[in-house]
């Protein structure tokens, strides 16, 4: 057998000659298989030498099934020995076939790209945390007296802070539009659940007024129908009730049935915000590192598995859609989108996904960075245990599937840890409070930029005006 190569980064094409002496093998084996089919007198079936076998066999069968078997074993050898990894089902092009004699093909896979690193060892990436203060403690007391909070029906004005039953109808142009109506909906004024101007225009109602409330929606409202657009909710006020909350104090506590006095309360909600900051940190950290890992590398994205990638992400798509009882042509239409812009926003996505898996699996490479069999089957113990009492899980846990997306889960999580060990001491501690102040001004120097641009633009084009 002889082969030879090209390829890309992302792609490899062999082109395969067998000679006679190549085919003797595959063909002994293609009679073994055809054997177990074909009953021969005097013999049990499949003990039939190869030579009174092949006296029974369609020659064609023959010569087809003993190519079969020598592209099988060809394939996996030819990859390895060009040291390629192929990510998808090769392809396989017959060119030449003399049965016996000769053969030429090509056998043509997307492959396992390289990627040329940055200097992963020093990330420009900020650890970002939140500094738990006193406030924040007061914050989750507050919610916590809110979950205990008392309410009573009460024959007055509104105000901010009580909780109302209301039918309200939104209208865009004189028509309703989705998800803007509800009956008899209890509302807490002040808690912000609705747009600017809602909440704040029920207060100073009484219970039975019927009146309009003219709203604007935000210009960043996720609904792109509806941001930026004027309305008008009809409301009727049907219910007023006060709510009070418990005093914080030693009673609060116990009522919560964990502790006896305020001070343990407090110093267990600081330690569950602390631990709390403390995992967020980590993922943001994590998140950063590895936009910066990519940033910094150089690979392409096999069309195969963006391909495989965009699919995984638009039947997701449509499950989730499905489940909320909404088609895809709708939400398109919120989100103020074409199909084919949706398409294209989607594969680019994908890649983006496809690149990241690529350059994280080719780190742990370069870091030689794997996880042990006995590292997955403690996983697999774990999940055994909590679906003990379903077959149907036990089945799809012990299927070998299960163990290899275990592996892959387990190595990423081992790869990112072991990039963050090399960069965090080397990390500046910002916290989080700090880093929106930076990323707010850093918007605004883009928006201002962009402003600037967009002047220069106009001059030019007046001046290009003038010329002519």
């Amino acid at each position: 057998m002889k082969s030879s190569v090209e390829k890309t980064n992302t792609s490899a094409k062999f082109t395969v000659e067998f000679t006679a002496k190549d085919f003797e093998p595959a063909r002994l084996k293609a009679l073994a298989r055809l054997a177990r089919n074909i009953k021969v007198a005097g013999f049990r079936a499949g003990r039939a030498p190869a030579n009174v076998v092949e006296q029974h066999v369609d020659p064609n069968k023959l010569a087809s099934e003993t190519l079969d078997i020598l592209v099988r074993q060809t394939i996996p050898k030819i990859f390895a020995e060009a040291e390629l990894t192929p990510i998808s089902v090769p392809h396989v092009d017959v060119m030449k076939y003399v049965p016996g004699e000769s053969a030429e093909l090509t056998i043509e896979a997307d492959i396992m790209p390289e990627v040329i690193f940055g200097d992963y060892e020093n990330l420009d990436a900020e650890y970002v945390i939140q500094t738990i203060t006193e406030d924040d403690i007061e914050d989750v007391l507050n919610r916590i007296a809110e979950s205990f909070a008392e309410s009573k029906v009460v024959k007055r004005a509104a105000e901010n802070g009580d909780e109302v039953v209301i039918d309200f109808t939104g209208k865009k142009d004189g028509i309703e539009f989705p998800g803007g109506s509800a009956k008899d909906y209890k509302l807490k004024l002040g808690s912000k659940q609705f747009i600017p101007g809602f909440e704040e225009g029920i207060i100073g109602h009484e219970v039975g007024d019927a009146f309009d409330l003219k709203l604007t929606f935000p210009e960043d409202y996720g609904n792109k129908e509806l941001a930026g657009a004027k309305t008008v909710f009809e409301v009727l006020l049907k219910q007023v009730n006060e709510v009070k909350n418990p005093a914080i104090d030693d009673e609060l506590a116990k009522k919560t049935g964990a502790f006896e006095k305020l001070a343990d309360l407090r110093e267990d909600i600081r330690k569950n915000l602390e631990e709390q900051a403390q995992r967020q940190a980590d993922d943001r950290y994590k998140d950063q590192l590895l936009t910066k890992l990519v940033e910094g590398s150089k690979t392409e994205a096999p069309k195969t598995l963006v391909q495989e990638q965009l699919e995984v992400m638009r039947e997701d798509l449509l499950r989730n859609l499905k489940a909320r009882k909404q088609d895809l042509e709708d939400w398109l239409k919120a989100q103020g989108k074409k199909k084919d812009e949706w398409e294209q926003d989607l594969r680019e996505a994908a890649e983006r996904r496809v690149i990241s898996s690529i350059v994280v699996q080719r780190l742990g490479e370069e870091m030689k960075v794997d996880v042990t069999d006995a590292d997955i089957e403690a996983q697999l113990d774990q999940m055994r245990q909590a679906y003990a009492k379903s077959p149907e899980a036990l089945k799809e846990i012990d299927d070998p599937r299960t163990k290899a997306n275990i592996r892959n889960r387990l190595r990423i999580e081992a790869i990112m840890n072991k990039l963050v060990s090399i960069n965090k001491p080397k990390a500046k501690v910002v916290d989080v409070k700090d880093a929106d102040k930076k990323a707010k001004k850093t918007d605004k120097k883009s928006d201002k930029k962009s402003e600037s641009t967009d002047k220069k633009v106009q001059k030019t084009d007046k001046k290009a005006k003038k010329n002519k």
